[in-house]
């Protein structure tokens, strides 16, 4: 279910050792995470407010995320997230194939052959 809040804060945070994209609208939200637990806190202010897919998008091309746990995370968000049309191989139709018809005996006179 696509939803059409906007956030204008956007980054990663590990906790018990698994990297998650986080969403907030304030730089605040450090200490909230932080409070409970969280490491390596990674939160930026996004250059206007933007969905959730827009703003991992966004975050996924910042120097401040090209960590591997950043990168995995903000992977494995947008594999379960962005809805965007993917690239489909055309389905394959198998070909038709043409009915077997025998062909016709060939008549070939021979001039040598008695009546």
């Amino acid at each position: 279910m696509a939803t059409d809040k906007l956030f204008t804060v956007c980054g990663t945070s590990k906790l018990d050792g698994e990297y998650k994209v986080r969403f907030a609208n304030d730089t605040m939200r450090i200490k909230v995470l932080a409070k409970h637990g969280h490491e390596d806190i990674t939160l930026i202010e996004l250059p206007q407010a933007m969905s959730k897919v827009e703003a991992v998008k966004f975050i996924k091309t910042v120097d401040e995320f090209e960590g591997a746990g950043a990168q995995s995370a903000i992977a494995d968000y947008l594999d379960r997230k962005d809805e965007a049309p993917k690239a489909k191989a055309a389905p394959v139709k198998a070909p038709v194939k043409a009915k077997a018809t025998k062909a016709p005996a060939k008549v070939v006179e021979n001039e040598d052959a008695p009546f």
